[in-house]
């Protein structure tokens, strides 16, 4: 599928997770075989004062490519020049979240709270698009709440203001995660524009996957939480779509060595005391499914040093033997 001139393999990309989808975790999932990813969202206004923090979050490497940095915001002016300076990191396309239901964000006007106005949220596509020679693209929910599910107009208004392609999460701003996601309003959204769609939401396995292409004719899937712990499901999909070979889990010693090599990714990129407070939560959903796995993951609360993830690993390892 292509989003503008940009060429990507109708597999699965890598959702735009604050705080979770790093540099150091993206890295994992395009080794694994992630064929797109945006990055973690960045304040449009913070870049707008220069806040340092905010345009560490737009750094990647170039193994990550094709990547789109991800702004935020409800001020066009700002936004486009927040996306003018983005440009120095060089990515591949610029990303809008209109999506994200979080009360910092939404309450201030930005993320999911865009849905309640599209013609501000129009406008600032309009003036994304007008800013950079890149791919805009737009990522937003099925409406506000259930009385206002509005994705098809919304969908609708960004392709007209500009956008190269959309990201439809199947869930209003009220629902957050759960219940499960609307694959009828994805579909719809497919339905009524010509630009490129991807769907987000319970994509946690290839079986998922693979019904969310069926069933809502989309471009492109893209996956969250279902990676977390898990990057080898990128692997499992794209070997299913290059010759229909169904990949079992990896062993054991594979799934630790992986883990072993994020935490590092993760402790090079931000140093040992930072890194390790940052690798206990992935840490811990790499338990998944381990024998003794509430254990390991009140274990991987308290990592402190690398030392300590190999020794967490090791103990993995003698407890699954």
């Amino acid at each position: 599928m292509k989003i503008g001139n940009l060429e990507i393999k109708p597999t699965a990309a890598l959702a735009p997770m604050a705080g979770v989808a790093d540099s150091a975790f993206r890295c994992i999932c395009k080794e694994f075989g992630a064929a797109y990813m945006v990055g973690e969202m960045a304040s449009a206004k913070g870049m707008h004062y220069s806040a340092r923090k905010t345009r560490d979050l737009l750094g990647f490497c170039p193994q990550e490519r094709p990547i789109a940095v991800q702004l935020f915001g409800d001020e066009p002016e700002i936004l486009a020049e927040a996306a003018r300076k983005a440009l120095e990191f060089q990515p591949d396309a610029i990303d809008i979240n209109m999506g994200c239901p979080a009360p910092k964000i939404a309450g201030n006007g930005g993320g999911s709270a865009l849905m309640k106005n599209p013609v501000l949220a129009g406008k600032i596509t309009e003036a994304v698009a007008k800013a950079v020679d890149l791919p805009v693209t737009v990522k937003f929910r099925k409406g506000w709440d259930d009385e206002h599910v509005n994705a098809v107009e919304f969908a609708k208004i960004m392709e007209q203001s500009g956008a190269a392609a959309l990201t439809v999460h199947g869930r209003t701003r009220e629902q957050f995660y759960s219940p499960p996601v609307d694959l009828d309003i994805i579909a719809a959204v497919k339905a009524a524009v010509s630009i490129p769609v991807i769907g987000n939401g319970d994509c946690v396995d290839l079986e998922s996957v693979i019904n969310m292409y069926d069933y809502t004719k989309c471009d492109l899937v893209m996956i969250g939480r279902g990676a977390l712990g898990s990057p080898w499901l990128f692997r499992r999909i794209d070997r299913y779509f290059s010759d229909g070979l169904l990949l079992p889990d990896p062993p054991l010693e594979e799934k630790m060595q992986v883990m072993l090599r994020h935490i590092r990714l993760i402790c090079e990129n931000k140093g040992e005391h930072r890194g390790m407070r940052e690798a206990r939560k992935h840490a811990a959903w790499y338990m998944k499914g381990m024998r003794g796995a509430p254990a390991f993951r009140k274990q991987s609360g308290e990592l402190c040093t690398y030392a300590d993830a190999e020794r967490l690993a090791q103990a993995v390892l003698e407890k699954n033997a």
